[in-house]
């Protein structure tokens, strides 16, 4: 099978699967190229209320696909950073589930993501030092507001692997599993993330990326969702509330 995303949406969450099996998960130049047009289609597609991003079977992503790259490295770059930013900027909450190898590209992707749950087997490294490649400003400034200036200086000037504990430690990860409880995990998280307002959830997200000059456009939008009233009475009321506030198709 050639290397591909698939992707599939159920009870609100789209799921994106890196499949590259034969390479660990490694991203070809198709593959980086693949994702940006994936996710604009997700993220205006109604039903879909949160992302995972996860590896066919028990790799995440062991970076990028070298032997697809040769000869191009910093068009290689290019496309890699292209994907990060837009996953990145997708508007509605993601989350990175983790098993194995998360190297190189694959924890550029990891770290653009909201969130990443892993599992104990999970390995992450940031390995540019091994192949002579100056890492991208951006997707550095992510990685220090990640895990914070020395952290971030370890892992990049080392290019050494750490485990999935160390990573909680360091804020890289937000959970950490055994593996046969990470895909019921991920599950049920994602089930708490589709029954919130999506309203907070957007305004959280640019806020959190610094984006203090979309206040404005924040508050008009609470003003006219209506999900405040509902989120009162449905508290008030003891029931589940029913946000009707979504997305629009473009909100940046």
């Amino acid at each position: 099978m050639e290397p591909q995303l698939r992707h599939a949406v159920t009870g609100g969450v789209a799921t994106v699967v890196i499949d590259h099996p034969a390479k660990r998960n490694a991203m070809t130049a198709d593959m980086w190229r693949s994702l940006p047009p994936l996710l604009d289609g997700l993220a205006a597609d109604p039903e879909v209320r949160a992302l995972v991003l996860t590896g066919e079977g028990g790799t995440f992503c062991a970076g990028a696909d070298i032997s697809s790259l040769r000869g191009s490295a910093g068009e290689a770059q290019e496309l890699a950073v292209r994907a990060e930013d837009a996953l990145a900027a997708f508007p509605k909450p993601t989350l990175a589930a983790v098993r194995g190898f998360c190297v190189g590209g694959g924890s550029q992707l990891a770290g653009a993501c909201d969130l990443r749950f892993a599992a104990e087997d999970a390995s992450f490294g940031v390995t540019p030092a091994k192949l002579g490649i100056v890492y991208p400003a951006s997707s550095t400034r992510r990685l220090v507001s990640l895990v914070g200036p020395a952290t971030a200086k370890y892992l990049l000037f080392s290019g050494e692997l750490v485990g999935a504990e160390r990573a909680l430690r360091s804020g890289f990860v937000d959970e950490v599993l055994p593996g046969d409880q990470l895909d019921k995990r991920v599950a049920e998280f994602t089930r708490i993330l589709v029954s919130r307002s999506q309203l907070t959830q957007a305004a959280a997200k640019e806020f959190a990326a610094g984006r203090q000059d979309r206040d404005a456009y924040w508050v008009e939008q609470a003003r006219g969702s209506g999900d405040t009233a509902e989120g009162v009475a449905a508290f008030l009321e003891r029931r589940q509330p029913r946000f009707t506030w979504t997305v629009p198709a473009s909100s940046g």
